[in-house]
């Protein structure tokens, strides 16, 4: 009975994780041959297959793609991060790290609650803006409590930051030569501002190869935060997700997946990982996330994004400067 309930489920699932993949396989081809953001092409190939989903057999796959592969994907992202390029990084930087992610936080609950915005929704574009774009907005909004508009107000807020840090990669580089920073002070700026991880790379490495590494550890300093921004916004929306669940079995309090983003990153720093693994499972965790970027598509449409209006793109454009503003005084006065 358990494997003709496997089949069956497999045979349920099948259609629309293939079709997701199909989107996602797309935007990777479109992404290596030509550049951009891949995340921002699987959003947009998953819209434009809406029409194709909606109602039919691929639903219950795309459903499946857009939580539980997004889950496995958040979590695998531990796999990039050790505890020794953490305490590398030195005091100074995590410091500036941790204020800057809070300071951000705090900005999107205020500005947000004068927009009209929900408190959800203002803590997940806070969130994708203080710590890795796209990877925090699917990580956080995985956790907040299911609301009318969540699906579609999660990909305006990819949209958003994904774009924001595709023209950040392009002149945050040019602001870190003109003010002469070193590698050290250069690379904090890129990766304590930029949103997301293969854009402060692009930044870095544009600048020079010591930037490019310092920048690239900084960032990944920031997607570990995800771990403690994660967690608390669960506790703080325990009970919202509780009352918005059709069970009246309690939501633990931290998500498995991330005990496994925790898992990754304390195995990764001890024991030594082959390259070879520590790729492979970066390279999975990113297929998952463009795959459930694809699947949240093929759930909206054009028109469900325009509804939502400006205030949402005004409250992250708001936090990017910030942000920005923020991590530039500081490198300022450590220099």
């Amino acid at each position: 009975m358990s494997a003709t309930f496997s089949i069956g489920r497999l045979q349920s699932l099948w259609p629309g994780v293939v079709a997701a993949a199909t989107a996602a396989l797309a935007a990777s081809f479109v992404s290596t041959a030509h550049g951009g953001p891949q995340m921002l092409y699987a959003l947009f190939f998953g819209l434009a297959l809406h029409p194709l989903v909606q109602g039919g057999k691929a639903e219950p796959g795309v459903a499946f793609s857009a939580s539980t592969v997004l889950r496995w994907g958040v979590g695998l992202l531990g796999a990039r991060i050790t505890a020794t390029q953490i305490v590398a990084l030195g005091w100074h930087t995590a410091a500036v790290l941790v204020l800057a992610v809070l300071a951000t936080l705090a900005l999107a609950l205020l500005l947000g609650r004068r927009l009209g915005l929900s408190a959800a929704q203002s803590t997940l574009a806070g969130g994708a803006v203080a710590i890795c774009g796209a990877s925090a907005a699917l990580a956080i909004s995985a956790v907040l409590p299911r609301q009318r508009d969540s699906e579609r107000y999660t990909l305006m807020v990819v949209v958003s930051v994904t774009l924001l840090s595709t023209v950040a990669m392009v002149l945050y580089p040019l602001l870190v030569r003109f003010l002469a920073l070193p590698p050290a002070l250069g690379g904090l700026f890129l990766g304590g501002t930029i949103h997301d991880v293969a854009q402060v790379v692009g930044a870095g490495y544009t600048i020079n190869g010591a930037t490019g590494d310092a920048a690239t550890v900084v960032k990944l300093l920031r997607v570990a935060l995800l771990t403690v921004v994660v967690a608390g916004v669960s506790l703080a929306f325990r009970d919202q997700r509780q009352q918005a669940s059709t069970t009246i079995t309690r939501p633990p309090m931290l998500p498995w997946f991330l005990w496994l983003f925790i898992a990754m990153v304390t195995l990764n720093s001890v024991w030594d990982e082959p390259a070879w693994l520590q790729q492979g499972l970066s390279a999975l965790s990113r297929g998952c996330l463009v795959l459930a970027i694809a699947a949240l598509g093929m759930k909206t449409s054009f028109a469900d994004l325009r509804e939502l209006g400006w205030r949402p793109v005004a409250l992250i454009v708001a936090e990017t400067l910030w942000l920005a503003a923020f991590v530039l005084v500081a490198v300022l006065l450590l220099r």
